[in-house]
């Protein structure tokens, strides 16, 4: 029987069941030996009933996801990198923090968002797994130290003689399969009087919007502030205060502490009362997730079929990794869509895994001009058909199944 990765209680609820898929963000060289030799992993998702943790049944070992060449950089998305900047301005006020403080970010990635600090004269610190990524932050300046982050990682940085005023985790929870040793990691660094914000999608929004293509295996868990009070409360820490945002389809950004170090703040109550109105402590907005899935696939290629019937063309832009999620939940590869493309270079040039759509740079789409655009970064939909604007001069249009299904 599986059990709960948090409470050990019987995992007997499914939320979805994808079945073997490739990982994610393994985009693949166009040749026949790279894409027979493509590895495919159940992708399974359960709640637990007791503490309300919707989590993945199979673990990939975090190694083999998070490698030098992981190929996911923040900084290819503006609005992302602008989110950061707002970020950093906003706790520097809110916090007091100067040059006599250290933020620390956890996941720190090619560091879009410690360049904010660290351009303010306050001392920052990365810790990012994915070598590649930490070799771009320290290029810009901003320290890395390459490790995954857990209580091991905190004692090691902690005998140096590095403590946090400000620990930072964006959309990183999700990604840990240990969320204990991860969250005891923050216990040791932070100092008494410090600050830990975590960004996360909120599973509520999930659920509403049937944003299935954020399930993917690096997506270990999929998170309500309901869970994560308990898993703080149980290291040791207390959350004071949350905040909504429209990041990556809705997320909240959690403020925590140790215990009574801070006020607690009227944001708190009001996202408790957001869940339990959708009683999200009850396993009914759970059972019928997998059906409006199917329903959104369906609608997707009914269009899809449809406009390539009246002999139109359909390109994509993006190759996130929740785009490969949809397109093979969806059963959509090179019949329907003839390729996709990205700003990240280290994507343009490979195949998306599973679909084994080509992946061009963006100068691509002016050179094919096709009729309908399917913007597979949906969070991201107002910037790109900002940055696309030329494909209306074709009579092109744009496409999004999430939230919404819309053409415009």
């Amino acid at each position: 029987m599986t059990v709960c990765r948090f409470c050990a209680a019987p995992l007997l609820h499914e939320f979805v069941d994808f079945g073997q898929t490739p990982l994610a963000n393994s985009y693949l060289p166009p040749t026949p030996e790279a894409c027979e030799g493509e590895r495919t992993f159940p992708l399974r998702v359960m709640v637990c009933d007791s503490c309300w943790l919707v989590q993945t049944t199979e673990t990939i070992p975090a190694d083999e996801i998070f490698t030098h060449d992981y190929a996911y950089l923040s900084s290819y998305s503006s609005e992302w990198v602008a989110h950061a900047q707002s970020y950093a301005q906003t706790m520097t006020e809110r916090f007091g923090l100067d040059a006599s403080s250290r933020v620390v970010e956890v996941a720190s990635n090619d560091g879009y968002l410690l360049q904010w600090f660290a351009r303010s004269d306050i001392p920052v610190l990365g810790v990012e797994p994915a070598g590649h990524a930490a070799e771009i932050a320290e290029s810009r300046g901003v320290a890395t130290r390459v490790a995954f982050f857990g209580e091991q990682t905190a004692r090691e940085l902690r005998e140096e003689g590095l403590v946090a005023d400000l620990m930072v985790a964006n959309n990183v929870l999700a990604h840990v399969p240990d969320l204990r040793d991860f969250v005891a990691g923050f216990v040791v660094l932070l100092k008494p009087s410090g600050v830990a914000t975590f960004e996360f999608p909120h599973l509520a929004n999930l659920i509403r919007f049937g944003q299935f293509d954020t399930i993917y295996h690096e997506h270990y868990s999929y998170l309500l502030l309901l869970f994560v009070e308990q898993l703080m409360q149980t290291a040791g820490l207390e959350v004071f205060d949350v905040e909504t945002l429209p990041t990556h389809g809705g997320s909240l950004r959690v403020f925590v502490g140790h215990p009574s170090m801070h006020p607690i703040k009227s944001g708190l109550a009001k996202v408790r009362m957001d869940e339990a109105g959708m009683e999200l402590d009850t396993i009914n907005p759970y059972a019928a997730f997998g059906e409006r899935v199917e329903q959104i696939c369906t609608n997707l290629r009914a269009f899809v079929d449809k406009v390539i019937d009246e002999g139109k063309t359909v390109a994509a832009y993006g190759a996130p990794a929740k785009g490969n999620t949809f397109l093979n939940v969806a059963g959509i590869g090179t019949d329907r869509i003839a390729f996709t493309v990205d700003r990240n270079p280290e994507k343009q040039g490979m195949l998306l895994p599973g679909s084994h759509i080509p992946v061009y740079a963006p100068s691509h789409i002016p050179e094919e001009k096709p009729d309908y655009l399917l913007i597979l970064p949906w969070n991201l939909a107002d910037e790109i058909a900002s940055q696309q604007a030329a494909i209306r001069g074709w009579g092109g249009k744009f496409v999004t199944v999430i939230p919404d299904f819309r053409v415009f």
